[in-house]
């Protein structure tokens, strides 16, 4: 089209603006507009997921008519793009060819008695009037099968109709009469005659006017009004009146639009993304749904246990409902909280979930660690009905009410708990602390029954799961019996499932692609030649082959044991040889140009600290690390010479490449996440996929995600970073996610139709949960191992697990109830047992904690001596700190933006490492209250204790008693030595 032409679709797009907006469907719509810049479209994107489809289609318009970007011609694509999406009514008015003023006014009246008739219209027989739409050119395909039907399977029959009707809407004219001819088909009559305005009977057929024959003087395709919609109707004489004349440009400039599009208080047809408010209420089950939900719905706990995809969530969602309003009927107080094991989690279920079922009634709140907090734990419990929050935050807060401290709080304030992933209920988990405390809560309220006592009030208990696994059973027996346990562990009258056949349908595609083994490996040959000349060094004979997880935990065995014996040669070199065993794992798993970035940036970075740690101090290289440095340096030139040579690559990265470009070639739309071991594999991975043009060829774009815990190794993510890489997956513009194992469990992306596991087996719970993430009808699960590898039959096992799995839940869920509540008893007393003991042993170590005189520490690294652990204090019960004037000598401080936390009265901002080798890290800088306080990381020190140097991995492991730390008498301490420093200035 002309540039005259292109400004003249700007004028109309204006001019009709108030109507478009309502016509055109975004999201598909935008997938094929070409000429929009990516961001404007990311803008439109936003819009559509905060504030629904009317607003984005608002915003779209607005872009289009203010763009000067726009390539010559675009105004053709945008009118091709809507009449490929179904938006051929909006089509008609882009091209300035707008129905008569009749003829709109009729459409109108028809959209609007659409509208009146819902809560009739909604239960129709959703598929089959949905095939007749389709066959009659009312629905695309895309708006059929995965739009309709899949909102049907996922809400039921009512929440596809009110799809169904929405789509119909945006039609042009002359959909009435072919949907009454849909309905007609498929034996809708009572709906048929109340759309027609027909009466049931013919006594009240007497008394109807009949409709005069001028009356009916429009095209065959237009619907006959019914008798109570006539032109004289007061129902909607006001509306038609004041409709548009849309004949042409010129009638539509200054006239408002009143008209069935118009927002309002009534639910409006054409919003399609956006829930409405009626929707948002109506939570519908399927009936296996409601099956697995009934004993909950009957206020007893329960675990669910549903494959992924299947609606767990909305099922608790629906509990929670349904408890909170019961509680209300009764005039009780209702309270639930939510429990999750990741972050994500919680912004993902209030978003998708809690927060948009239930916020319209009830106050909705998230908490998790990455929250910056306003208010106190206790004061968010008591203002919000319902609390989604990471299991931490729950168990810190009821650590505190039992330790006295007013900001704590007690089960006893909840009236449900709802706990995602409940298979974690299991020794040592945060989940299982807070469920010890209600069993042993459970078991004292039998107590106060037989002393005539009020019992202490508990929650309802609902645990959630798709894999409760094995726990590593060997036969059916133990099989049943962990599924008895976690029962035990959650209080649960029974666990409801699915039968083993329906879950089996519901499997997603299973593939496993096996790579040839290497025949030649030169690269992973010079790297292990390099080990041995550090074994022979150090005197180390490895008890396995380098390049495998057995090598890698003998070698930090090693570190750890030359550490305390101050062995610095054997240490150094442990250290160097864990390097080089994770470059041959990434050798062999992705390329041998990543393993040698990897060793190359190491060395880099070591020699650049020992040459030039700080200003302050200067250091000295030892003969072993000369040593080490030398070697590396020798070998460098035939290490970059090789990795040049595609021949000697591993062949799973080819076996995977073939996998990817497979599923983009065979699918509309392929959207899917590889799991891959370690953070530097996801990422490494990432940029593979990344600079391969045959990738991008396909359409390929992605992006990894990796956990958010402190390494050195590799930066972690933070949590906004975590959040905006999911939010761009879930929109589509990153389509392949490669992660770690943090987005095994939870994460709902629908559109997620397949999953790699690339060269990663561990347990049968992963594979369930990696496998759930896909969640499209036809999605696939690949699994990409190396020949020989035995990773390919590890998932064997896994499978075989995952069928003792279904058949142990099945033979529990049909034991004898007294044989059942029995075998729950036992486990629960034997926890409950166990925890005594450990109370008990906990108690008698604390009596003979030592006083800190006893210990001192040193550098792991280096070994030189760096405090007394007189000169140790804990802040908040948790945090140790050495604040004395001569420990900052000591250390330099290194900026780590990856530490930076922000919490209520402290910031961590910063790493402290020692000055003397100016390589070990020692903690990080904390900020409490204002007090710069260099907080300690026993893992990073060796202990003197007596006579004897250890290691340890957390503070608790000491037996050592160290006060709390002193705000005010430091505080003074700092003011009076800032007093000092003013005077000397002054003087």
């Amino acid at each position: 089209m002309s540039c005259d032409q292109d400004a003249e679709t700007r004028h109309i797009l204006d001019c009709f603006r108030d109507r478009l907006k309502r016509l055109v469907q975004v999201e598909p719509l935008l997938d094929l507009l070409h000429f929009l810049e990516p961001d404007r479209k990311d803008r439109i994107k936003a819009k559509f997921r905060e504030e629904g489809n009317i607003s984005a289609a608002a915003l779209l318009i607005d872009e289009i008519i203010h763009s000067k970007n726009c390539a010559q011609g675009w105004s053709r694509e945008l009118i091709t793009a809507l009449e490929t999406v179904g938006c051929k009514h909006a089509a008609k008015y882009v091209l300035n060819s707008p129905p008569e003023p009749t003829e709109e006014a009729e459409n109108d009246s028809c959209v609007r008695l659409i509208d009146l008739l819902q809560l009739t219209l909604v239960n129709m027989k959703t598929a089959d009037v949905c095939a007749h739409c389709r066959a009659l050119g009312l629905l695309t395909l895309e708006d059929q099968e995965n739009n309709i039907l899949k909102l049907t399977e996922n809400q039921g029959n009512i929440g596809g109709a009110r799809l169904l009707l929405k789509r119909l809407v945006k039609n042009e004219a002359g959909w009435f009469s072919k949907f009454l001819q849909a309905l007609e088909d498929t034996e809708h009559r009572e709906l048929v005659r109340e759309l027609r305005g027909e009466p049931c009977n013919e006594d009240e057929a007497m008394s109807v006017e009949t409709v005069e024959e001028g009356e009916q003087s429009c095209s065959e395709n237009m619907p006959v009004l019914p008798p109570v919609l006539s032109a004289n109707s007061s129902l909607l004489s006001e509306d038609l009146d004041s409709s548009v004349d849309s004949s042409g440009l010129g009638a539509c400039a200054n006239n408002e639009e009143v008209d069935m599009y118009k927002e309002g208080e009534e639910e409006d047809l054409t919003e399609d993304d956006d829930p409405s408010e009626e929707r948002k209420r109506d939570i519908v089950l399927r009936d296996y749904q409601m099956e697995v939900a009934r004993p909950a719905l009957e206020e007893k706990n329960i675990i669910i246990c549903l494959p992924t995809g299947s609606g767990k969530t909305r099922v608790a969602v629906y509990i929670t409902k349904e408890h909170l309003e019961r509680r209300k009927q009764m005039g009780q107080p209702g309270k639930v909280v939510v429990l999750v094991n990741k972050v994500p989690l919680v912004e993902q279920h209030y978003k998708a979930e809690f927060g948009r079922f239930l916020k319209h009634q009830y106050s909705v709140e998230r908490v998790s660690g990455a929250s910056q907090l306003k208010i106190s734990f206790p004061q968010i419990i008591e203002q919000n009905d319902i609390i989604i929050c990471t299991a931490q935050i729950l168990e810190n807060s009821l650590v505190k009410a039992k330790n006295g401290d007013e900001d704590g709080i007690k089960l006893s304030q909840f009236t449900l708990m709802v706990i995602d992933e409940c298979h974690h209920t299991k020794k040592g988990g945060v989940y299982n602390h807070i469920m010890i405390r209600y069993l042993k809560q459970k078991h004292q309220n039998q107590v106060l029954k037989k002393q005539e006592k009020s019992p202490v009030a508990l929650p309802q208990i609902l645990g959630l799961t798709a894999s409760p696994g094995v726990g590593g059973a060997m036969s059916q027996q133990r099989a049943e019996e962990h599924i008895l346990q976690i029962c035990a562990n959650l209080d649960a009258f029974t666990i409801k499932t699915k039968t083993f056949e329906e879950e089996e349908a519901k499997t997603p595609y299973k593939r496993i692609a096996r790579a040839e083994e290497r025949k030649e490996d030169p690269f992973g040959d010079v790297i292990k030649k390099i080990m041995d000349e550090i074994h022979e060094h150090a005197d180390l004979k490895p008890l396995c082959e380098p390049g495998t997880q057995n090598y890698e935990q003998w070698v930090v065995q090693k570190e750890q044991n030359a550490a305390k014996e101050e062995n610095q040669k054997v240490r150094v070199c442990a250290e160097h040889l864990r390097q080089y065993n994770e470059a041959l794992h990434q050798s062999n798993t992705i390329r041998m140009s990543d393993a040698f970035r990897f060793l190359n940036k190491y060395h880099n970075e070591e020699l650049k600290t020992k040459s030039s740690p700080d200003e302050e101090g200067t250091v000295t290289i030892t003969d072993t690390e000369r040593f080490l440095f030398t070697l590396f340096k020798d070998n460098k030139e035939k290490l970059q010479e090789l990795m040049g040579k595609p021949q000697y690559e591993n062949n799973n990265l080819a076996q995977l490449k073939t996998n990817i470009l497979k599923e983009f070639s065979t699918r509309e739309r392929a959207r899917g996440i590889i799991f891959t071991r370690t953070r530097l594999s996801a990422i490494a991975l990432c940029q593979w996929i990344q600079e391969n043009p045959k990738f991008d060829e396909v359409g390929v774009s992605a992006s990894y995600l990796i956990g958010g815990g402190d390494q050195s190794v590799v930066k972690p993510m933070t949590a906004a970073e975590q959040k905006d890489v999911l939010n761009k997956f879930r929109d589509g513009q990153i389509n392949v996610l490669i992660a770690t194992t943090v987005a095994e469990e939870g994460l709902d992306i629908a559109e997620c139709n397949f999953v790699i596991r690339y060269c990663l087996v561990t347990n049968e719970i992963a594979m369930i949960q990696a496998r759930g993430r896909g969640r499209a009808e036809d999605s696939s699960y690949t699994l990409v191992a190396e020949a020989g590898s035995g990773v390919a039959e590890r998932e064997s096992v896994n499978e075989y697990r995952e069928k003792m799995m279904s058949k142990a839940i099945a033979k529990v869920c049909k034991m004898n109830r007294a044989d059942y509540e029995k075998k729950i008893r036992e486990f629960q007393m034997q926890a409950i047992m166990e925890e005594k003991v450990k109370i008990k042993k906990k108690l008698q170590k604390g009596m003979m904690k030592e006083p800190p005189s006893k210990i001192s520490l040193s550098c792991r690294q280096c070994s030189v001596f760096v405090c007394s652990g007189e000169d140790i204090e804990k802040i908040e019960n948790m945090h140790h700190v050495n604040v004395t004037p001569q420990f900052s000598e000591l250390f330099i401080v290194r900026e780590n933006a990856s530490l930076q936390q922000r919490l209520l009265d402290y910031e961590t901002n910063g790493v402290i490492a020692c000055k003397n080798c100016g390589l070990q890290q020692w903690g990080s800088m904390m900020l409490y209250k204002s007090i710069e306080c260099p907080c300690l990381h026993i893992k990073n020190f060796v202990v003197t204790y007596g006579s004897k140097k250890k290691t340890f991995s957390k503070w608790s492991e000491l037996p050592i008693k160290f006060p709390a730390f002193d705000y005010t008498q430091h505080a003074d301490f700092l003011v009076e030595d800032s007093g000092e420093e003013e005077d000397m200035e002054t003087d």
